[in-house]
């Protein structure tokens, strides 16, 4: 286990065990971790900018009040983490997946999430303006009443997602997910009004 003591990191750290380490309000800068695991690591109030995380696991990580700029998460697994009242901006989840986790009031700004995995997640009434889910796994994923303006949702699965009351004006979608996602009540402009109707079968005329 890594000591959560110390207060000097080499620059890349690869393969190390961070399990139980508790990080609490540290401010990593600059810094670059390929498959390190952060099992059950408290990384509560953390600071992180321009850090890049590869290929690392944080199962029961705790994130909650932690702050993240321009960072990267490449192909990592959040299972069962807290991110409870953490914020993320100009980052990259790319292939990132999350299972189980905790994602209310989960703030995510200007942020990269092509081709996670976030299949059944709850982010109801989350703010994702802008966000890239291209080729994202968001199926049976709640996302009711989130603000998804000039969202990116093309490619992505969305089998049973929920967009009930959600805005998508603006927003990307394909036919597909247009075809096997829920919008009862969502707001959204003509283009997409009429891309709707055309996924169910309807002729515009």
């Amino acid at each position: 286990m890594a000591d959560s003591g110390r207060t000097a990191e080499p620059q890349r750290i690869v393969g190390e065990d961070f399990s139980d380490a508790v990080l609490v309000g540290q401010e990593w800068v600059d810094r670059e971790f390929e498959r390190c695991d952060f099992t059950d690591a408290d990384l509560g109030l953390l600071r992180t900018r321009r850090c890049v995380f590869t290929e690392c696991t944080f199962t029961r990580t705790d994130f909650a009040e932690s702050r993240h700029r321009a960072s990267a998460f490449r192909s990592c697994r959040f299972d069962r983490a807290l991110l409870r009242d953490s914020t993320w901006e100009e980052c990259s989840l790319l292939g990132s997946s999350f299972v189980q986790c905790r994602l209310r009031q989960w703030t995510v700004r200007e942020t990269d999430l092509t081709l996670v995995g976030m299949g059944r997640a709850d982010l109801r009434r989350a703010d994702l303006r802008g966000i890239r889910f291209r080729e994202s796994n968001l199926s049976e994923a709640d996302l009711r009443g989130c603000d998804l303006r000039e969202a990116d949702l093309v490619g992505a699965r969305l089998l049973g997602t929920k967009f009930d009351e959600a805005d998508l004006r603006g927003a990307r979608l394909d036919a597909d997910g247009l075809a096997h996602a829920s919008f009862a009540g969502a707001r959204v402009d003509l283009g997409t009004a009429l891309a709707f109707a055309e996924a169910k079968g309807l002729r515009v005329e």
